[in-house]
């Protein structure tokens, strides 16, 4: 990289901090009160009510089954074309495309019970006892942890039947198989409690993220960690950060044999929160590893569509950190060589399918356009050229106009699946055990601010069925699958988080009768 380049990204790294400040500000003056509802407001709730419960003039639209459709694209065919027939007038001849696609995300935002402005940190957590049914297994919940710190990361089952657990502010820590959780494990990466509160979330940087074992644990040891890298000796207005990986080994409680697998220079460090990091891991069966990184640059949308750089990208090395001889950009003049895909926002999940070896991620849009990608080698997912949800304030996803970037729409990669109005979605994994069989290489997708798990059924290269397994229920941060087939589900909470197993209904009846 040249030393131009480094001293523009140098300067960056001061500039980002005031474009984090200045985001945030606008963020909370433009959906407090929320931008879309004044726009409701303003244009269709004298038809249809204040709280879209229907008037004398028009129907309601919520608790009730919208005759053409409630899907986002049906609801905006709707207001476009309205139905003069019945009084309702055609909004294409008066309103732009982003105040209609607004309306449409807002309507179906209420009616999924996904207010924009609750992201359901302070929900009552309550798990339930009862059996919860399903379309092909019924499941119970249990407790297996409690006293998890509030923002837990990610959860990795071992052979032993224990876990590990990371906590985004201070670290890493062992869980027994009864629930027992240790002290920090002493050595690791410093985890750094530099969360700020703003509204219900908390922003902050040096965070730990993900954790992974060698697909060889059980004869080598090796545990992987994905964790913002905290400067804080540069010289900058605030101390930068970047996602970093590295391995170590457990012995006696303490992280011993650390190796850096994946870093970057620190120049490209950015005073950008972790909150849009990514910072998940993924092996396959080659023992290649993935990982994803989000967009740290000094704004929302610089750099993710440089190839020369490594923001807004899912990377591959070799578990020792080595570069493989088939990366798509490998050979590409200045690209960064570990580059697998680009284009990506705020990856929130990444995992390997163990029948295809084919690479999948979930990942955060703005206010629409969560998704699940087929993440293909070489490909771009669009940030921030182009998303099926739009900005916070009703605008088209378009930075290409003001990063100077002409596309064509056929060259970006669209998600399997488009999850508008977001769910916010979190992580998730396929499922491979004997405990549900019948749930064998689906998709276990967890969401925060709809508080929903999902199975989502793939044949081929495509989702064909979704069916939601639990419905408001908490905010599911990580997914995994033990050695026993059960599944994990890690919780956060202001309250403290909390690690829940779902076990199926048969296997709990034959515990119980032996």
């Amino acid at each position: 990289m040249s030393a131009k380049r480094i001293a523009l990204w140098s300067v960056g790294i001061f500039l980002s901090a005031v474009v984090l400040a200045v985001s945030l500000v606008w963020y909370f003056i433009n959906t407090t009160p929320d931008a879309f509802a004044g726009k409701y407001q303003e244009n269709c709730a004298s038809c249809h009510g204040e709280h879209l419960e229907g008037t004398g003039i028009g129907p309601a639209l919520v608790g009730v089954e919208l005759q053409h459709g409630d899907s986002v694209e049906a609801l905006v065919a709707s207001i476009t074309k309205g139905f003069p027939e019945r009084g309702m007038p055609r909004w294409m001849a008066s309103m732009d495309d982003g105040t209609i696609e607004s309306l449409a995300i807002y309507v179906a935002e209420q009616r999924a019970n996904r207010p924009f402005s609750d992201f359901k940190t302070n929900k009552p957590l309550a798990i339930p006892t009862t059996v919860q049914a399903s379309e092909e297994h019924s499941f119970v919940l249990e407790v297996v942890a409690t006293g998890i710190h509030a923002l837990p990361y990610s959860v990795q089952p071992l052979p032993d039947g224990s876990f590990l657990i990371t906590e985004k502010q201070f670290g890493l820590r062992h869980v027994s198989a009864d629930g027992q959780i240790s002290e920090l494990i002493a050595g690791t990466p410093k985890a750094h409690d530099s969360g700020i509160a703003v509204g219900e979330l908390e922003y902050g940087s040096g965070w730990m993220m993900d954790v992974a074992i060698h697909p060889n644990y059980a004869e080598n040891g090796w545990i992987y960690l994905h964790y913002g890298d905290l400067c804080e000796d540069c010289d900058s207005f605030r101390s930068p950060s970047m996602n970093r990986v590295v391995r170590g080994r457990i012995e006696d409680g303490q992280w011993v044999d650390e190796e850096v697998v994946w870093e970057v220079p620190k120049p490209l460090y950015v005073g950008f929160t972790d909150m849009a990091a990514g910072g998940r891991l993924a092996f396959d069966s080659d023992g290649f590893l993935y990982l994803s990184v989000g967009m740290m640059g000094p704004s929302n949308y610089q750099g993710i569509q440089d190839l020369s750089l490594p923001y807004g990208k899912t990377h591959r090395v070799r578990d020792d950190g080595s570069l493989p001889t088939d990366n798509p950009f490998k050979d590409t003049q200045g690209a960064w060589p570990t580059t697998w895909t680009y284009g990506h926002r705020s990856p929130q999940g990444l995992e390997v399918d163990p029948v295809t070896g084919k690479l999948w991620g979930t990942e955060m849009g703005p206010r629409g356009g969560d998704e699940v990608n087929l993440l293909q080698p070489g490909k771009n997912y669009g940030w921030p050229l182009y998303s099926k949800g739009v900005n916070y304030d009703g605008t088209p996803v378009d930075y290409g106009k003001h990063l100077g970037i002409e596309f064509d729409l056929a060259d970006i990669t669209q998600p399997v699946v488009d999850l508008t109005p977001s769910p916010a979605v979190s992580s998730f994994s396929f499922y491979q055990g004997e405990a549900f069989p019948q749930w064998q290489d689906n998709l276990l997708v967890g969401s925060l601010k709809a508080t929903e798990l999902y199975r989502m059924v793939r044949k081929d290269d495509d989702i064909v069925h979704i069916e939601t397994l639990l419905k408001d229920f908490a905010r599911i941060r990580d997914i995994e699958v033990g050695f026993d087939g059960n599944v994990y589900l890690l919780l956060e909470h202001t309250e403290g988080g909390q690690l829940i197993r779902m076990t199926p209904v048969e296997q709990v009846s034959r515990a119980h009768s032996s």
